[in-house]
This record gives C-alpha cells, sequence and structure tokens, in this order.
C-alpha cells in the first residue's frame, strides 16, 4: 500500500497507508417483472409468432359478416355463418388440443391451421364465386380446426417458468393484454380492408397472417413444453373444481357478448353507429392496461380468493355502464366503460392461472382450451339476450345483462373454486 510523505517544518513526516479510492459503481437497475420475463431463451421469438398469428382472431368473424352481408345482401346469412363457425369450434377445439398435448404444437398446429386456412380460402372463393348458401356454412365450419394459439402461449409460459407462481402470473397477465390488443385491433383492421381495398381483403389477409405466425411460432422448438402420449391422466372436465371454473368463464363470457351488442345498439339509436366500435375500444383498452398493471404486482398466495375478489370488482363495475346510459351521453358511457374494463383483464388472469392449477399434467392445452370455448359460449348467449333485451325493452336497460351475467359469475365462484380452496 502506498504512503505519503510530507514535510512539517524540518520534520519529514511518514504519513499512514492510505487506501485506494475506487469509484462508485453506478447502482444497478432493477429489472421490471416483464423484462425478466422475456430473458429466457426464446421467449421473444415465440411471443413475435403468437402475435401474428393472434391478430386474425379478431378478424375472421367481422370480415366474414361484411363478405358475405355485401354479397348476398343478408346481414341474417352472414349471422348464422358465423354462429354455425362458432358452434363448430366449440366442438373441435377441445379435441385438437388434445391432439397437442398428446403429439407436440409443432406437429399438430401447423396442419390444423393449414385445414383452417382451406377453410377460409373457400369460403372467400364461395362468396366470390356466388355458390349456394350451404357452402358458405361448410367452408366456414372447416375453419375449426384452428389451434388455441393464446393456449398454447400460456402452455409455453407455463412449461418455461415452471415452478415460479409470480413469473407465471406476469406471463398470464402479458397474454391477457395481447388478447385484448388483438380484439381491439382485429375488427377495425378487418372493417377497414374490406370497405377501403375488396369485401374478401380481411379474410384473405387474415388467413396469410394466421398461416405465417403459427410457422414462426411451430418453429421454437427449445421453449415447446414435452409431449405426454400416453397419459393416463384424466379428462380436465373431471378434475374438482374445474367445472365451477368453467362456469365462471361462460358467464364472464355472456358479459362480453352483451356488453357489445347492447354498445352498438345504444349508439346507433343516438345517431353515432360508427361510433360504437370506436366505444368498444375504450372497453378493450382499459382491460388490457389493467391487465399490465397487475401482471406487474405480486399477487397474492390464494388463487382461488384473489379471483374472487376479481369477479367481484368486475360486478361492481360492470354497474357503471348501467347507470351512464341512462345519461343519453355517449361520451359518458365511453368513461364508464373504460373504467368497467379494468376488472375484466384481472379476471381473465386469474382464472386462466386456476385453470393451471387445476388441470392435470399432460393435458394443459385442452384445460386452456376448454376455459376459451366456456368463454365463446357465453358470447354467443350473452349477445343474444343483449339484442333480446334491446329490441324488447330499450338500450339503456338492456345494460342490465351485463350486470346480471356478472353476478352469476360471482355467484359460481363463491360456490365453487372459491370454497374448495377455503
Amino acid at each position: 500500500m502506498p504512503q505519503l510523505m510530507t514535510v512539517s517544518g524540518s520534520t519529514l513526516v511518514l504519513a499512514g497507508p492510505v487506501p485506494y479510492e475506487r469509484e462508485p459503481r453506478a447502482p444497478k437497475a432493477r429489472a421490471t417483472p416483464y423484462r425478466r420475463l422475456f430473458a429466457v431463451p426464446g421467449a421473444r421469438a415465440f411471443t413475435l409468432g403468437n402475435l401474428i398469428a393472434r391478430l386474425p382472431m379478431g378478424m375472421f368473424s367481422v370480415s366474414a359478416v361484411i363478405m358475405i352481408a355485401g354479397s348476398r345482401g343478408s346481414y341474417a346469412l352472414a349471422g348464422a355463418v358465423t354462429a354455425t363457425g362458432l358452434a363448430a369450434t366449440a366442438l373441435v377445439a377441445p379435441w385438437t388440443a388434445r391432439l397437442i398435448d398428446r403429439h407436440g404444437q409443432a406437429r399438430v398446429a401447423v396442419p390444423a391451421t393449414a385445414l383452417a386456412v382451406l377453410g377460409s380460402l373457400a369460403l372467400l372463393l364461395c362468396v366470390r364465386l356466388d355458390a349456394p348458401d350451404w357452402t358458405l356454412f361448410a367452408a366456414y365450419a372447416a375453419t375449426a380446426t384452428t389451434p388455441n394459439t393464446g393456449g398454447m402461449s400460456r402452455a409455453r409460459w407455463a412449461h418455461v417458468h415452471r415452478g415460479d407462481p409470480a413469473a407465471l402470473h406476469t406471463a398470464n397477465s402479458f397474454e391477457q393484454a395481447v388478447d385484448e390488443l388483438c380484439f381491439m385491433l382485429g375488427p377495425v383492421a378487418a372493417a377497414f380492408l374490406c370497405t377501403a381495398l375488396f369485401p374478401e381483403a380481411g379474410t384473405l389477409l387474415g388467413a396469410v397472417l394466421l398461416m405465417t405466425g403459427v410457422l414462426i411460432f411451430s418453429a421454437q422448438r427449445a421453449t415447446e413444453p414435452p409431449v405426454a402420449p400416453r397419459t393416463t391422466a384424466r379428462s380436465p372436465l373431471r378434475s374438482p373444481g374445474l367445472a365451477p371454473l368453467l362456469a365462471v368463464f361462460l358467464a364472464t363470457g355472456a358479459v362480453f357478448g352483451s356488453m357489445e351488442v347492447v354498445t352498438l345498439a345504444y349508439a346507433s339509436g343516438l345517431g353515432h353507429g360508427p361510433s360504437g366500435g370506436a366505444v368498444l375500444a375504450l372497453q378493450a383498452a382499459g382491460s388490457g392496461a389493467a391487465g399490465l398493471v397487475y401482471g406487474s404486482v405480486r399477487p397474492a398466495r390464494s388463487v382461488a380468493r384473489r379471483l374472487l375478489v376479481c369477479v367481484g370488482a368486475m360486478t361492481a363495475l360492470m354497474c357503471l355502464p348501467l347507470l351512464a346510459a341512462r345519461t343519453g351521453s355517449l361520451a359518458v358511457l365511453a368513461g364508464a366503460l373504460l373504467l368497467a374494463g379494468a376488472a375484466t383483464a384481472p379476471t381473465m388472469v386469474t382464472g386462466m392461472t386456476l385453470v393451471q392449477r387445476l388441470t392435470p399434467e399432460g393435458r394443459l392445452n385442452e384445460g386452456m382450451t376448454l376455459a376459451v370455448t366456456a368463454i365463446l359460449g357465453g358470447i354467443a348467449a350473452g349477445s343474444a339476450t343483449g339484442g333480446w333485451l334491446t329490441d324488447h325493452a330499450s338500450a339503456p336497460t338492456a345494460y342490465l345483462a351485463p350486470v346480471c351475467a356478472a353476478a352469476l359469475a360471482l355467484a359460481a365462484c363463491a360456490a365453487g373454486p372459491a370454497r374448495r380452496r377455503a
């Protein structure tokens, strides 16, 4: 250690050892939960592919309605065709997910997507060539083999972050925000393409994006969950607590379906029909933002109790659009929907986390696809209920439909998974 010598008067003074001065190190920036999430090798690549594949999910139904109604002059026919496709998806999707669990995502998702894309292209040609009406139903039913891309992505996160509940919570929150983003941008993109270019543009671009995204996603083999070809695990439907949880998803889907139809009817009644989609986009934006914030906080340990709180908050916030509709102001309703949407993403995130815990090992894709199927069924039922109330009562009164659906979700939650986990 070096020493300093100083002169004091005529005396030489030997100073003591002086330590080296080290430059202070800059404090390391604390990694956010989302930064840690994507630090896993391969996570960004499969997320990119999944984003590309998931965007068309919000495009296909809107594109089909515009394409068919513009060609055949019948919204009833267009609605019946899309409803048939929804029913076919509800039947086929769980079987597709089971094959994915048994044989792997890449081996099943790519051919299943190719078949669905052929169905979309067949629908396009049938409309273009003025084929008989029954061919439209057959072609759109073939799209039911589309794999649940969101479920496959969640399954990868569950495999990559197994044993890390905090990271899995962040991953599920991110996936829910992506869902909201895709279903917010998809219909807008479809409507723009079909009106600005040609009626078949939305379906055509959606098919290309879906196939491209699934190919990119499936090529990332390092993060693919292992297959369980000879699993002896029972069906997810037989897992204790999962059936009541699916009832929660069914009622939550009814919230979405009824809110969409009633809001469009309300905006149309005020003479602002084109603004209805923008108002609904605000609800999706509020849900997506809430999902991202929810994913950055440390969750409570009891998932079932957390779900009960989230569904309770959703039920309370669904009263806001009902009250706002009484004012007759679309701007007030837009603000109420923005706030109401803040509870839906946490509900979906927590519900999917509980599905992952209740589903037997080796059947994860099937379990999450059953949840999505329940949501789709709820959307169909909610749309029909909201439309009936709008026709027989009024649009402001019809906002009782999402409130009642949320209350049913709360009752199912209190009687089902929350009670089992208590």
